[in-house]
This record gives structure tokens, sequence and C-alpha cells, in this order.
């Protein structure tokens, strides 16, 4: 049993440690070459776990096959526009200046109804507001709406808002995040004498604090806090 258990924890450790050298991204957005991977891992990891008699290594070896295998890919395909070309493909034009590309969507396996859900799922129901569709290499949908159909920018109503920046959390789930305090270039007596201004004692009591760009806090007090 512990044997079991040991293995299993190993395998474990090694499949991560493949999803994180392949990147960050999520399932949907795998490569077909990146997917077919993370397939045969994850067939390739239980087989030792099922079955104690077959030797660790058994698996191992051909998961770190496979992970040196994919990183030599993708060094290729980064160097090699051909080569990216022939592993990954190349992103399809479904609609063009307006025009659905039929030729397009039959080589795709891509019908009507796929391409009407894809666009609502985009926020984008009416297909005659669309200037261009592409069928990325992913399997998303980058949709471009006509130039009258988008959304109002500020560059359009000739204003220069200020950039915003993303909320910096300083306190999550009762624990002080010193180095966003530090990218705001505050230090903690100034937290806690914000947190006394709220009548606040304990930092444990607080499960969100957060300032923006601006300097507006967000605060949430934890569930059975006393204050």
């Amino acid at each position: 049993m512990a044997i079991a258990f040991i293995r299993t924890i190993i395998l474990y450790l090694l499949v991560i440690c493949a999803m994180r050298i392949m990147g960050k991204r999520q399932i949907g957005e795998l490569q077909p070459s990146e997917l077919v991977v993370a397939i045969m891992i994850s067939d390739l990891a239980t087989v030792p776990v099922s079955d104690i008699a077959i030797p660790l290594l058994s698996g191992v070896i051909p998961i770190m096959t496979l992970i040196v295998f994919e990183v030599s890919i993708s060094f290729l395909t980064l160097k090699s526009e051909r080569a990216r070309n022939i592993i990954t493909g190349k992103p399809t034009y479904i609609i063009k200046d307006g025009i659905i590309a039929e030729k397009h969507m039959r080589d795709m396996r891509y019908n009507i109804e796929d391409l009407l859900e894809e666009l609502r799922l985009k926020d984008c129901p009416n297909i005659a507001d669309v200037h261009t569709a592409i069928l990325e290499t992913n399997g998303e949908l980058s949709v471009v709406l006509k130039s009258n159909k988008r959304a109002v920018t500020p560059e359009d109503l000739k204003i220069n808002p200020k950039q915003e920046n993303v909320p910096l959390v300083l306190i999550s789930d009762g624990k002080i995040r010193f180095n966003h305090l530090k990218d705001l270039n505050k230090d903690i007596k100034w937290l806690n004498q914000k947190l006394a201004d709220r009548n606040i004692k304990n930092t444990a009591d607080v499960f969100l604090f957060s300032v923006d760009s601006d300097g507006i806090i967000t605060m949430q007090i934890r569930d059975g806090a006393k204050n």
C-alpha cells in the first residue's frame, strides 16, 4: 500500500512538472500537438499507478521522452515558420470583408450553427455586424466587428483618460501581502492606520483589502469576525 502511495505521488509530481513545462495555457487553448501530449502523459501515468508490478521507470521514461519531444517541437516551431505551419496549422478566415467563406468552412468542417454559437459567445448575436472572423489554430474564433458596430473608445471621443492599473491586494484571507505594500510605496504602519480608521484591530479579521490606481480601498471582513 505504501509503495502504491509513493508511486502515485511521484507520478503526480512528474505530470504537474510536465504541464508546467508546456506552459500556462488552458485546455481549450492548447495547440493540437500539446493536447495530444497532455492526453498521452495522463494515460502513461495511470499504467504504473494501477499496477505496482510494472516498474516505475516504465511510466517515468515515456513521460520524460514526451516532455523532451514537446519542448523540442516548441523550440522548432518558434524558429521555423514552415514547421509551425505543418505542426500547428494556419489561422483560417471564416468571414472576410463581411462575406462568409463557404469553402474554408467546409475544409474546417465548420457549419453555420457552429459559427453562430461562437459569435454569440463573443457577444455578437448578429452575423451582419461581423467584418472578419478567423478560426485560430487552437480552435478559438477571433472576431472583428464592422467599424460602425464596434464600441466607442475614448480615442474616438478625443479623450485621454488616466491609465488604470490592476488593483493591489494588500490583505488576502487575513494575510498581509508585503510585496504589494512595497509596490504601492506604503508600509505596515500606513496599513494599520487604514485598518484602525475602520475600527479593525486584527488583520486576521480581514478577508480582502485592496487598493486601486485611484487609491480607492475595497475591503471585506471575514465571516464571524468580532468587529
